[in-house]
């Protein structure tokens, strides 16, 4: 208890919460040595944040469709895009906890109605003051019936929302929802001015200079940024650097202060230079090749759990993953989050299996298999393994290699068989909701129909709505079950998050929610 009270002492004097004077009180207050607090203060005082420079990230995605409508949002530079520009009513910090974000409250009696207190006094980069018509006005866009956003999904369980004065916003539920606070954290989900959704107008930290899709987006600081503990630099320069030689070239010859994405079988060369160091983070993200049900032939059930069964797994995490990371169970619950099946039995190669289930589907011929390392790096690789495997088991695999600009909008969650990348989502319901109910833009398996994913979707409603965390628990083993058996999702790998960073640039507590400190690094990071 000691240290942990010492270790947030430190962090209030690094964040300027407290000064010095106070920091040396509190801390002797607990018994130790005048020498040790003063060498504890000099420490946090070190770490603590300085404003200024120019901050640029090489980042390992990026597309000429790209957009600054955070509703399709695809990507990892998206994703931060959204961050440097908007808010969200909650947001998960970097302990890990949910917090307020636009919302400095948030409450409910049921689960069923949602209360959210509004921050006063928060301005938009056109100088108009946030009031919950603009909030009203988001959650529409992105959860009306026409909406083409991807987070339509999370919000069909909304049945109605009103405004309770300037600053209230009350939500009203068709059903019992016990994480909704955390659905309206969704990076998709970014609170914009009422009638203007997608020109890149928000109440973040950065402010948009010049945005060029698939290309860079350059923004400045928001002087009237309402954290005034973040938002330390005074510029952002985001490039879309998608070759990962090109991305690791340009951090090792310092033209970036960061790259992510980076290939694990480069992180011990990155590790010999002076000037880099590198982080690692281990959460929920993932490696997947999701197969189209409305797609032949992946609706037949015997040729899914053929591929399935056709996969040498640790092979992946040790060849692609160079062992950061662990082997998946085809199922998005990370061995990290809570409600994770457990229980559930590890599929494992079994060539005579994937055999005798390919034989029974019927199908013939080679079968395609898309990927690209904009999916992620080594997803051509992890595909040309799969073949390889595969090919024990007779099942013979067509590696397409895709060309990576405009892999998100052409081959994933179109063609019938494609390499993925998710960041994963802190909470089951979530994470189902994002990508696995029959309702979501993003369910790239297209697993709907069958009696498996009726179940599936039924279960999903009802864990929503358990309060009861025993019940809870194995609606959620029952879905992950479900998933796991019949659906189209094949999860191999749990990949950790590795990026790369000049020496010069600082950070406290990294998130393990998204790559690069929780995609927030642009608000989070400092020059020392």
């Amino acid at each position: 208890m000691k240290d942990t009270y010492i270790k947030d002492q430190q962090r209030k004097l690094t964040n300027g919460q407290i000064n010095r004077r106070q920091f040396m009180v509190s801390v002797l207050a607990t018994g130790i040595a005048a020498s040790t607090a003063i060498t504890l203060a000099s420490e946090a005082e070190a770490a603590t944040p300085k404003k200024g420079g120019t901050f640029r990230y090489g980042v390992g995605h990026g597309s000429t469709t790209d957009t600054l409508d955070s509703g399709t949002s695809e990507n990892h530079f998206t994703l931060v895009n959204t961050y440097n520009i908007a808010n969200h009513l909650t947001h998960i910090d970097s302990d890990g906890k949910l917090k307020g974000d636009l919302a400095e409250s948030y409450e409910s009696d049921d689960a069923k109605t949602w209360v959210f207190n509004l921050r006063k006094g928060i301005e938009f980069h056109n100088g108009k003051t946030m009031t919950s018509a603009d909030v009203l006005a988001t959650f529409d866009y992105h959860g009306n019936e026409n909406s083409k956003s991807a987070a339509k999904g999370l919000l069909t369980s909304v049945k109605s929302m009103k405004a309770d004065g300037p600053n209230t916003v009350v939500f009203e539920l068709a059903e019992a929802n016990a994480d909704f606070p955390y659905v309206v954290s969704d990076y998709h989900i970014s609170i914009r001015p009422e009638g203007d959704m997608t020109s890149g107008v928000g109440t973040g930290p950065y402010v948009i200079e010049d945005f060029d899709p698939g290309v860079h987006s350059k923004l400045n600081r928001n002087p009237n940024y309402f954290k005034s503990d973040r938002a330390h630099f005074d510029r952002i320069e985001m490039t879309s650097i998608i070759d990962t030689t090109a991305r690791q070239n340009a951090i090792m010859n310092g033209d970036v202060d960061c790259a992510d994405k980076v290939a694990y079988n480069t992180i011990s060369l990155l590790k010999r230079s002076p000037n880099l160091e590198i982080d690692e983070t281990t959460g929920t993200a993932h490696y997947t090749f999701p197969m189209r049900l409305d797609v032949d032939p992946f609706g037949d059930y015997d040729l899914r759990m053929a591929l399935k069964l056709s996969v040498k797994r640790q092979e992946l995490v040790d060849k692609i993953l160079l062992g950061h990371g662990a082997v998946g169970n085809d199922h998005p619950i990370s061995p990290t989050q809570a409600y994770h099946a457990d229980a559930l039995q590890q599929r494992e190669f079994d060539p005579e299996k994937a055999a005798f289930h390919y034989k029974k589907s019927g199908h013939s011929g080679a079968i395609p298999l898309s990927a690209a390392d904009a999916a992620f790096a080594g997803a051509v690789d992890a595909a040309q393994l799969i073949a390889a495997s595969a090919a024990q088991a007779g099942i013979t695999i067509e590696v397409v290699r895709e060309p990576n600009d405009g892999y998100w909008s052409n081959v994933w969650n179109k063609k019938g068989w494609s390499a993925c990348y998710w960041g994963g989502r802190p909470t089951c319901d979530w994470m189902f909701k994002a990508a696995y109910t029959k309702d979501t833009e993003w369910n790239d398996t297209a697993w709907k129909t069958t009696d498996a994913a009726v179940k599936f979707n039924k279960l999903v409603t009802q864990g929503s709505a358990e309060l009861d965390e025993k019940r809870r628990a194995g609606i959620y083993f029952e879905c992950q079950q479900l998933i796991h058996d019949d659906g189209g999702c094949l999860l191999p790998l749990f990949n950790n998050m590795v990026w790369a960073r000049g020496k010069n640039v600082k950070h406290g507590q990294l998130a393990a929610n998204w790559d690069t400190d929780g995609a927030k690094l642009s608000e989070r990071w400092w020059f020392a």
